[in-house]
């Protein structure tokens, strides 16, 4: 990991499991499991980040619990309780024209085909059937709107992203 990687987040710890220093794991990955193809994890314990690694895991019951390397008991897993798990950003796969991370579109600029600037993506959620952006203005612009939800859906409403110029075109009217 080198110091300029940006650390994403991918989970959370749960509960401990049982008393050999098993934890549940909040995967926040597309498919659950994804969690483990990522490794080191980087783990903020006592405030200090420290590299962990997973030596087994497995699915139980509806979730997800793991063993890490050094964590021999249920006190050395107490302390891992609800700690984020985050990986260096250059552990990501790579991803194809016109694909892009979550953290890349963060704090874009958005502006209308017309020029109409609308605000910066400030969050982006996931619905069941696309994506959203949060966009949010400085300030409450002539059209009383603070913040506008617009459906991430390419060729429909997001025709350019440009990551150079950190600026995504949409066909959006400001009034609504």
């Amino acid at each position: 990991m080198s110091s300029n990687d940006e650390l994403i987040l991918v989970g959370k710890f749960g509960a401990v499991y049982g008393i050999n220093g098993w934890l549940k794991v909040n995967s926040y990955t597309d498919f659950p499991e994804g969690i483990f193809d990522y490794t080191p994890w980087v783990v903020s314990v006592q405030g200090r980040q420290q590299q962990m690694q997973v030596t087994s895991w497995k699915r139980h019951s509806n979730g997800l619990i793991a063993k890490l390397d050094g964590i021999a008991d249920r006190d050395q897993a107490q302390r891992l309780v609800n700690a984020d798990i985050a990986v260096p950003s250059s552990v990501l796969p790579a991803l194809g024209e016109g694909d892009y991370y979550w953290k890349d579109l963060m704090g874009l600029a958005v502006v209308n085909e017309a020029g109409y600037h609308l605000g910066e993506v400030s969050d982006m959620m996931e619905t069941g059937s696309n994506d959203v952006l949060v966009v949010k203005a400085n300030r409450t612009d002539a059209f009383g709107k603070k913040e506008r939800l617009l459906p991430f859906l390419t060729n429909t409403v997001i025709k350019d992203i440009n990551l150079t110029e950190r600026r995504i075109v949409v066909d959006w009217d400001p009034a609504f």
